[in-house]
């Protein structure tokens, strides 16, 4: 019996059950993926109501996504050693206080700082609850079935973010995209508390490395401190310069001691040898910096320059929201029939389209004419790579170290969205310019959703280069696999 089997057969016999530990991450990646995008329809009226600057209030996006993409690796790594269900449940603890606090923020640094513990227990919780989903269907149909609802929670908790939070923004008040995480978070916790089985931690060994989370975070936060000002100090401005320099050390420190520490690595280098986990992690960096971009333009562009409300805006993104599920429920169907590789490079294709076609926005133009169409190619491609993408990042990792290979996964999203947003956000304020009028506004959002557009073309050349040609799963994991399927609860 394999590792992977037997694994998933000791849950089972220790009182776990599938179907709630299913039904908790994905609760889990809903909760984390919204958190990304449902403040980006209320960032107007949060700049409104703390006082926030054009150039600061990106950091509410910032602060999140940096803690954590930068804290995943640690997150994982804890998983591995201290026990998945233990990481989780301290990490939904977190997010949910967090949460509650950054609705009550009065001044914009108590927003952000509640924004960054957010990204604190997101980096606990994200991969112990991916991690336990790989553990729990480790093979087969079951497999691609929790992908796909994994890979549609996570999509939906995105695009419906947008929803959800303009509505919330124009009929509550922006400080419930806030609470509305800590219902999501009592709810998770109750699940995971009666369906996640306490196991054995995967991993023994040193404790794990702190030093190097510190420095690749604070490395990630200078570097895109350095890019966000450069609205402010030009690219070759000594300020500039400096703060990049310092960034470079401190990511290049990081390396230094992942290879040279005495305690448990942060991660292993030699997981970048596997061409699934180094291909994936490259190719999901360079769609989160794209379509975080996307989110963020487009709702700018809704109502900056067509003067839509929060709460039309919300709705205006919800054919987009639609189109994800629709994409990531096919992406299922075509899971048993194309390799994982041929999905991306489809799913890669047609997100670019539909970004390329966002990037014709007008200062005249309308939602029918300029958003809908764009919406509907982009949110069915993007869903076809979420499912395929996950399960290349795992594929031929040992099970003591899937928790850290799915905290890379999630931090290469996050940081690429953060580093995403800082570069395409400054260039599109370099286009945009000093006077901000619907024209010059359109014109810089136009210019962000043309770059988004190509990072996805270098992402599908990502596919192409470094994935290795694989065949869709064997007759037999499609057809002798129901003893892994989820029990009915």
């Amino acid at each position: 019996m394999a590792a992977s089997e037997t694994e998933f057969v000791m849950m089972n016999s220790s009182g776990a059950r599938p179907g709630l530990t299913l039904a908790a991450v994905a609760l889990v990646q809903f909760m984390v993926s919204l958190d990304l995008s449902v403040v980006n329809v209320g960032l107007p009226q949060i700049a409104a109501g703390l006082s926030f600057g054009a150039v600061g209030l990106t950091w509410v996006i910032h602060a999140y996504a940096l803690t954590f993409g930068g804290l995943l690796l640690l997150g994982g790594k804890a998983a591995d050693r201290y026990g998945r269900k233990r990481v989780l449940l301290l990490g939904l603890g977190l997010f949910g206080l967090a949460s509650l606090v950054g609705g009550f923020a009065q001044e914009p640094g108590h927003l952000v700082a509640a924004r960054a513990a957010q990204g604190i227990g997101a980096a606990a919780l994200a991969p112990a609850a991916l991690a336990l989903l790989t553990a729990t269907f480790p093979t087969g149909r079951a497999r691609i079935r929790a992908f796909g609802v994994w890979s549609a929670a996570n999509a939906a908790g995105g695009a419906l973010g947008v929803l959800i939070g303009g509505l919330l923004t124009e009929y509550a008040s922006w400080r419930w995209v806030m609470f509305v995480n800590v219902p999501m978070a009592a709810c998770a916790l109750a699940l995971a508390w009666r369906g996640v089985a306490v196991g054995p931690p995967t991993a023994r060994g040193g404790r794990p490395d702190v030093l190097g989370a510190v420095l690749v975070t604070a490395g990630m936060t200078l570097l895109v401190f350095g890019v966000v000002r450069t609205d402010q100090y030009a690219w070759t401005s000594p300020v500039t310069l400096t703060t990049l320099a310092v960034a470079a050390a401190l990511l290049a420190a990081f390396v230094y001691v992942e290879l040279t520490t005495a305690r448990e690595p942060l991660i292993r280098l030699g997981l970048f040898a596997n061409r699934s986990v180094a291909g994936a992690n490259a190719y999901t960096l360079l769609v989160g910096a794209a379509m975080t971009s996307c989110f963020y333009f487009a709702s700018l562009y809704l109502q900056q320059v067509l003067g839509t409300g929060p709460a039309r805006t919300g709705i205006m993104f919800l054919p987009f929201a639609l189109a994800v599920v629709a994409g990531s429920v096919l992406a299922v169907r075509l899971g048993y029939r194309l390799a994982p590789r041929i999905l991306l490079v489809i799913g890669g294709v047609l997100t670019a389209a539909g970004l390329a076609w966002f990037g014709l926005i007008s200062p005249d133009g309308a939602f029918t004419t300029d958003v809908l169409g764009p919406s509907i190619v982009t949110g069915a491609g993007f869903g076809l790579c979420l499912g395929p993408v996950v399960s290349l990042a795992t594929a031929g990792v040992a099970p003591h170290e899937s928790g850290t290979a799915s905290g890379l996964l999630n931090s290469s999203r996050q940081i690429g969205a953060s580093l995403g947003l800082a570069a395409l956000g400054a260039a599109a304020h370099h286009r945009t310019g000093r006077t901000a009028t619907p024209k010059t506004l359109n014109d810089g959002f136009a210019l962000g959703l043309t770059l988004s557009a190509a990072l996805l073309v270098a992402a599908v050349l990502v596919a192409l280069a470094v994935l290795r040609r694989t065949g869709p799963p064997s007759r037999v994991e499609r057809t002798d696999d129901r003893d892994l399927l989820p029990a009915r609860d």
